[in-house]
């Protein structure tokens, strides 16, 4: 069962084009990073650090977890792109399907059926 690889801590293997977008947990832990991150950035890079530990936590995912978050915030995006976007930041690949899996297993991103996909 690939649910069972994915909490081994082997990537699960997507369909080819799985789009992924917020659920409704999701959004709510999306709003919460960003107040996170708001209220912490001005006391220094450790008490950031901490803040998004503490974000994390609750949640069963990494602090780095909440940028892609932000990257599914209204848009529904596939792994390609969400890679694409976190070059910049210096997230590797790999990485960023992991985040992908422990943010499906927290239940704060869903894969998209494939026609809904398609919906504007």
């Amino acid at each position: 069962m690939q649910a069972d690889k994915q909490t081994s801590g082997v990537p699960r293997r997507w369909p080819r084009g799985q789009k992924f977008g917020l659920s409704a947990a999701g959004q709510v832990a999306d709003q919460l990073h960003r107040e996170t991150v708001s209220g912490a950035r001005s006391s220094g890079r450790s008490s950031l650090d901490a803040a998004l530990a503490a974000w994390a936590a609750p949640f069963g995912v990494r602090p780095g977890d909440g940028l892609l978050l932000s990257e599914l915030r209204g848009q529904q995006r596939g792994l390609n792109d969400l890679v694409r976007a976190m070059e910049s930041s210096g997230i590797e690949p790999a990485e960023v399907k992991s985040s992908i899996d422990r943010l499906v297993k927290a239940g704060l991103a869903e894969p998209v059926a494939p026609d809904s996909a398609a919906t504007p």
